[in-house]
């Protein structure tokens, strides 16, 4: 049967799945891995929201805090200087729900208030001890994200003795948690966060496996795109992992992902629909 949520996004139920959802990828940040600086100026940010919007994304998620590897915090005012204007203007110019990704609860507030719908969080709730209270207000719909360690080390030394049975754990453990402090487990997602503290063996292995998560009940988001594990099994640097990404979402989706995390909006999309329509469990 295919498989399908209620998200509840700041007092809306939208139905999730069974056609998998794409999340445009929108960097305010000098320093991203893969775009950084590119739209640090609100105005481009802004009008590069809107052509994902155009070429197909169902959300938008706006970052002003790099998480790469070796990354280090950036400073409060900093991120919401960063995040809220252009936040508060694509949530009036699109139709899209926005997204942030923050684990300050601060930040998260603020683009709420301005507009977001959903926060992205690396941490998990660890991070910041006032977000949970943050999402159980406002309604906001919340990603909890596997990360072994943190952004400026987390690359280190990676060490598991089950990959897949440790991230499926902590993802579990998590979800609980946050329903724990009054966040609806309507509100939820699940990452297992590609790339944050794994090995490329570790990123294969839980793609390989994606499919165990969906017993953990909520929706798999997954963000394959452009990561460096697609560079070391293909050999080539950042601005040529096209055809990578969209193998790496095309596997996500077969294996019950329902949100694929992005920054190449329109080939993913096409990916992503060919994807689901060749899902054993009949998706479209």
């Amino acid at each position: 049967m295919a498989e399908g949520f209620v998200l509840r996004l700041r007092g809306r139920e939208v139905p999730l799945g069974p056609r998998p959802w794409v999340q445009g990828i929108l960097n305010v940040t000098p320093d991203s891995f893969s775009d950084g600086g590119r739209f640090l100026d609100p105005a481009a940010a802004v009008a590069r929201g809107r052509a994902m919007a155009e070429e197909g994304a169902d959300l938008l998620d706006v970052g002003g805090e790099s998480t790469r590897p070796g990354s280090a915090p950036v400073p409060e005012a900093e991120e919401r200087a960063r995040v809220i204007p252009v936040i508060r203007a694509l949530a009036r110019d699109v139709a899209v729900p926005i997204s942030v990704d923050t684990s300050k609860a601060s930040v998260a507030a603020a683009a709420l208030e301005a507009g977001a719908a959903m926060v992205n969080d690396v941490t998990a709730l660890r991070g910041d001890p006032a977000m949970a209270g943050v999402l159980a207000r406002a309604g906001g719909a919340l990603v909890l994200m596997h990360m072994q360690g943190e952004p400026r080390t987390m690359q280190a030394a990676p060490r598991y003795g089950e990959v897949v049975a440790e991230v499926a754990a902590f993802l579990r453990e998590r979800v609980e948690a946050a329903v724990a402090a009054g966040i609806a487990r309507e509100q939820l997602l699940v990452d297992p966060g590609i790339g944050f503290g794994k090995t490329l063996e570790h990123n294969l292995e839980i793609l390989r496996r994606l499919g165990e998560l969906r017993s953990i009940g909520r929706p798999i988001l997954v963000g394959p795109s452009r990561k460096s594990f697609l560079g070391a099994l293909l050999d080539l640097p950042v601005g040529e992992r096209l055809e990578g990404t969209l193998a790496a979402v095309a596997a996500c989706v077969l294996r019950g992902a329902l949100v694929v995390r992005v920054h190449d909006v329109r080939a993913a999309a096409r990916a992503v629909r060919v994807a689901a329509a060749l899902r054993s469990d009949g998706v479209l």
